[in-house]
């Protein structure tokens, strides 16, 4: 591997790796619909687990709290969305998949109450996952959609009032941590700045030199705001600004604050803000094509794509979902660790074309 010399390097050379890793697994390993559903069950259930043991330990005293939802929220939305379309499968061949579809609806709100009293904004990353998953399914397998109007005003309902819940425990409990308030009052003091720093200093290639935080040994793009986890960097020892530490505090000027357009465009320019946007559209037409594919295959009678089908629609379903929170709501949503799940399921997605190019 050609030693990368920034970030952006160092997050390209790491892309391409995981794709051709993905593509060859895809290519050497058969993937039964037994095999993907297995794997998604215990995905699932373990998720579960790890978002539920976290919450917990928000409340106890002299015991620290990890937030799994910023790394692993978008793990959580393919696992579940993986696993309910593929008991939806068992269904398409007439196999009985009751029990499953209900171990599934427990789960779902299993990790929506953990994982939504943790982060606010992985409640909104796993409605609009299932939101996203039940279109795909009920285009792969023709249903009339079970997202109905009322339907959708009951979850907006169901998310004020958890909103609220939330709000008034944070109160009652004296634990802001829990407030949806502080948060939004957090945006409204600091995201104004933060913004008017990305809008006058953001370049094609990056940013006005010694208008990030590292002043004059700032390097113009690439100064840290977008990284693959740090140890990572540290693990092949390469020099590259860090905001480690205390200094987190820093990054979250553009990481926390700041939609990721902002953020994509502040630290690698408008040309990686468009490079970036262009690489989502790919990934996800190729794969609502590859669905189609699948499904067309599926209705002639060929059953050897069902466990790649939903594998598909998890990868689909949640790669669209952080592509959407992470661009245009929360820039942590796809940074730091969050990055190698968000390069994983874009790989998920590309790898299907090979397999249909070959069968074809």
């Amino acid at each position: 591997m050609l030693i990368a010399e920034n970030h952006l390097q160092f997050i390209i050379e790491i892309a391409i790796l995981i794709h051709a890793a993905v593509l060859l697994m895809f290519n050497i390993i058969i993937i039964p619909l037994s095999l993907v559903l297995f794997l998604s069950m215990v995905l699932t259930i373990i998720i579960a687990a790890l978002f539920g043991i976290d919450t917990i330990f928000l409340f106890l005293p002299f015991v620290s709290h990890h937030e799994f939802t910023h790394p692993f929220g978008p793990l959580a939305v393919f696992a579940w969305v993986t696993f309910f379309s593929s008991a939806s499968l068992l269904t398409e061949l007439e196999i009985r998949s009751a029990s499953i579809k209900t171990l599934a609806i427990i789960l779902f709100f299993i990790i929506a109450v953990a994982g939504g009293m943790m982060h606010r904004s992985f409640l909104l990353l796993w409605l609009l996952g299932w939101f996203i998953g039940t279109l795909l399914i009920s285009r792969s397998f023709k249903r009339t959609s079970q997202i109905t109007l009322k339907r959708v005003f009951a979850v907006i309902a169901a998310g004020l009032a958890g909103f609220g819940l939330l709000e008034v425990l944070s109160r009652i409990l004296n634990f802001t941590i829990l407030s949806p308030l502080l948060r939004i009052s957090r945006v409204e003091e600091f995201a104004m700045p933060s913004l008017v720093t990305v809008i006058n200093n953001t370049t094609l290639w990056g940013h006005v030199p010694g208008s990030c935080y590292w002043g004059a040994k700032c390097l113009g793009g690439s100064d840290g705001y977008l990284t693959l986890p740090m140890n990572f960097v540290n693990m092949f020892t390469l020099p590259f600004p860090l905001f480690a530490g205390v200094l987190v505090v820093k990054k979250d000027a553009i990481d926390y604050m700041l939609p990721g357009i902002f953020g994509v465009a502040f630290d690698f320019g408008y040309l990686g803000l468009f490079a970036l946007m262009t690489w989502v559209m790919i990934v996800t037409v190729t794969g609502l094509y590859i669905l189609r594919e699948y499904r067309s295959k599926r209705l002639g009678g060929s059953r050897n794509y069902i466990g790649r089908e939903a594998l598909l629609i998890g990868a689909l379903t949640a790669f669209i979902s952080q592509s959407i929170i992470g661009l245009f709501l929360f820039n942590r949503s796809f940074n730091g660790a969050a990055m190698i799940i968000y390069i994983l399921l874009s790989a998920l997605v590309v790898a299907h074309i090979m397999s249909i190019k070959r069968k074809v």
